[in-house]
């Protein structure tokens, strides 16, 4: 399916097609966290947080994420940050940024759960399985 996305407040914007806002393809995933309204949006993000399980990420940690984000504007997959994945031991991998290093791309990652940093190359990265609501409910019963 193919959508624009309600992010200006002048109605002329989205009069179309053609729009001269981004269309984008929504894939089934992200078609299910479509909202018509901002406070179906919030309500919705609100029961996630309660029933995910996932611990979020402490400002400080943010604010790393960013910086180290904005340094990596020339990596070619941004589409990667987009997604956590999950390492073999079970560990949920929230994949920030990238950077060069000899011939590969290094991706930069952070763990919630144990709020730890790593990396790895960026051939390795994209093997993980996309971390799953089931991923992260497992992680959790984790000590």
């Amino acid at each position: 399916m193919i959508a624009i996305r309600l992010v200006e407040r002048d109605p002329n914007w989205y009069q179309g097609p053609p729009y001269m806002v981004e269309e984008v393809v929504l894939s089934e995933e992200r078609l299910g966290d479509c909202h018509l309204t901002v406070e179906q949006h919030i309500e919705a993000a609100i029961v996630e947080a309660d029933t995910l399980g996932h611990p979020g990420y402490p400002n400080d940690a943010v604010r790393r994420m960013r910086e180290a984000r904005h340094k990596s504007s020339d990596y070619p997959h941004k589409r990667i940050f987009g997604f956590d994945r999950v390492r073999d031991d079970g560990e949920i991998v929230h994949p920030y940024a990238a950077h060069k290093a000899m011939d590969d791309w290094m991706v930069s990652f952070y763990l919630p759960f144990s709020q730890d940093w790593g990396e790895m190359p960026e051939s390795k990265f994209i093997t993980l399985p996309i971390a799953t609501p089931a991923d992260v409910r497992q992680r959790l019963d984790r000590p």
